[in-house]
């Protein structure tokens, strides 16, 4: 079978010779943008219960989140490694000794081989990143970055908080450390053309980004943007209009970028658009079907590396 794109699990059975699984987390963080640093609402479109896993259950110790997580997917998939996702809300937004402490107690467990660290770009600084660098030689640390968007129209749309620049000095200090880090993408931004988003590849593949997450725009229930789409709705996605742009995105990333996600889902209860209701093997499949239709594949549009669709 031919692997059309380069998939995490992919990159993950590469570096460590089996499957490796998620554990996902909430260590009890904040965020600049809500807690009076920036802002009180945070970002336009967030709300945290449209990207937080039911695992995840602050109420519990990051311990027993860790502990529940592994037996969880132990019996369920046979798993035997895995990454620790600290995924809700910035977590590095922290002091340095705290954040030492947690990172270390999820390393703690054996079968857990490294951490998945979201994050603001405007909240790490050197020291942080020292740690991560020192944590890293012997576990997998990514740093993973709220980017949303390389244009800095559509930044201030959503209220991010930052610019592009800011993006920009956090990945290359951070690669500069040798600490690998990838960027999450909004794509569907009613900022953005078609084109403008397509090209968001085209300067991805400029820059040190190991790995990326592609999103399209939701609108979710209780958020600015669900009052802004009430009062005013703009165009989203539609189905096949996404599987035909995010084929037309990964034909222009380079080959040699992981990418963690093609999309997202937000729960149906709080998604308010677009609305299509499938489930997430479905959309897998159907993006690898019209891959197949097109004989498309990661990096068959790129000018900046060679290609590396033809992986089996």
């Amino acid at each position: 079978m031919i692997n059309r794109y380069y998939s995490f699990g992919q990159y993950l059975k590469e570096v460590f010779g089996k499957k490796v699984y998620k554990v996902n987390v909430d260590a009890g963080f904040t965020c600049p943008n809500r807690d009076g640093t920036l802002g009180m609402s945070g970002c336009i479109y967030c709300n945290n219960v449209s990207f937080r896993p039911p695992s995840c259950a602050p109420e519990l110790s990051l311990s027993e989140q860790i502990l529940n997580g592994i037996v969880h997917v132990k019996n369920r998939y046979k798993a035997e490694l895995f990454l620790v996702y600290f995924q809700p809300y910035t977590n590095t937004y922290a002091s340095v000794e705290k954040l030492e402490k947690l990172y270390k107690e999820a390393l703690s467990f054996p079968e857990v081989v490294g951490l998945a660290i979201g994050t603001r770009p405007d909240c790490v600084d050197e020291e942080k990143l020292e740690l991560i660098q020192a944590l890293s030689k012997n576990h997998l640390i990514i740093m993973e970055y709220g980017l949303q968007s390389i244009y800095d129209k559509s930044l201030e749309y959503i209220h991010r908080g930052h610019d592009y620049v800011t993006f920009l000095k956090a990945i290359y200090k951070t690669y500069e450390m040798g600490i690998p880090a990838g960027a999450h993408i909004i794509v569907g931004l009613p900022t953005e053309t078609r084109d403008e988003s397509l090209q968001m590849a085209d300067e991805i593949n400029r820059h040190p980004i190991k790995f990326l997450k592609i999103h399209q725009l939701q609108i979710v229930k209780n958020t600015v943007l669900a009052k802004m789409y009430e009062k005013n709705p703009f165009k989203v996605f539609d189905y096949e209009e996404y599987l035909d742009f995010v084929i037309d995105f990964i034909e222009r990333l380079s080959p040699d970028i992981v990418l963690q996600r093609l999309f997202a889902m937000a729960p149906e209860d709080i998604l308010i658009a677009p609305k299509w209701n499938r489930s997430k093997q479905q959309i897998l499949n159907d993006i690898n079907k019209k891959f197949e239709e097109r004989n498309a594949c990661q990096g068959s549009k790129c000018s900046f590396t060679r290609h590396r669709c033809l992986r089996s």
